[in-house]
């Protein structure tokens, strides 16, 4: 969550483009205009969505998160996509929530909206794979946002933290609940209650990131080429994929293997699985249908 009013120390002039590098543009899917998100299509299949709210160091709040969530169901209705990116600026992927924001609201007001609860609604649902590209901080909400996704790529130089301990919080947007999965009680217990931040190299040491980069670019670079690795497989055969790994987080061992193999056995309905072991055996590439 909130983390912004810790750095002050790290706010520096906007840059006239939030993306680490120039990326060809196709023909996006999405055809609204944001005010704090640039989105576009960086390669066929591919849906690219830049936080953008560069002096405020990419801080969460509830109307970039109404912009957010719209793109996230465009995208995920969208019958030409088949994986999204979400990334920030070199300096920041999201630094925290916006602590003018929620500074003065009372339990009562947080208890009775529901805060923050919208933050959390729509991208754990999105059943086509989100991968997030950390560069700069993540911190608080930030930190928050990337565990959202279902792969995490960083540069080694990328800051995560949950310091909403600092500010006589504690993290609300699933922070303690995803951290604690990804590292262990005890190091998520740690960090949390110390507000201790960790690099991007230690996210991938970890477990919280797949992947660590030398640079931003690479990072970005590298989470785009996965996300349209993953746009030329059976779209099927992914939100499949994407589900079965999704509730082996939810469920005992025993469930999840019978969850596991009901989907396996419901693959043999779709036309992609003859399309797929019929091009193995003629040695071809498939040419998938989507269905």
């Amino acid at each position: 969550m909130a983390s912004v009013l810790l750095l002050r120390s790290l706010a520096v002039k906007p840059t006239g483009s939030s993306l680490p590098r120039l990326v060809r543009s196709y023909s996006s899917p999405v055809t609204a205009t944001y005010e704090n998100l640039l989105v576009s299509t960086p390669k066929p299949g591919v849906g690219l969505i830049t936080l953008n709210r560069p002096r405020a160091l990419n801080a969460l709040s509830s109307a970039l998160f109404v912009e957010l969530n719209d793109a996230f169901r465009q995208f995920d209705e969208d019958g030409t996509t088949g994986a999204i990116v979400l990334t920030g600026s070199e300096k920041a992927f999201a630094a925290g929530a916006d602590i003018k924001e929620m500074k003065d609201l009372t339990f009562s007001q947080a208890y009775n909206t529901n805060f923050i609860a919208s933050w959390s609604a729509t991208i754990p649902n999105v059943r086509k794979p989100i991968i997030a590209a950390v560069n700069g901080v993540a911190l608080g909400g930030g930190c928050e946002l990337a565990m959202m996704a279902d792969i995490i790529y960083c540069s080694e130089t990328a800051t995560f933290g949950q310091p909403e301990i600092k500010l006589g919080i504690i993290p609300g947007a699933g922070g303690s609940q995803r951290l604690s999965r990804a590292i262990g009680k005890s190091r998520a217990m740690e960090l949390i209650l110390t507000g201790k931040n960790f690099s991007g190299k230690e996210a991938a040491d970890w477990g919280v990131a797949a992947r660590a980069f030398g640079s931003p670019e690479e990072c970005v670079d590298a989470a785009i080429d996965t996300a349209g690795k993953i746009a030329g497989m059976s779209r099927v055969a992914v939100k499949g994929a994407k589900e079965v790994v999704n509730q082996s987080q939810e469920l005992p061992l025993r469930h999840g293997l019978e969850f596991e193999r009901t989907v396996f056995h419901g693959m043999f309905g779709s036309r992609d699985q003859k399309i797929g072991m019929s091009a193995f055996i003629d040695k071809k590439k498939p040419e998938w249908s989507h269905e």
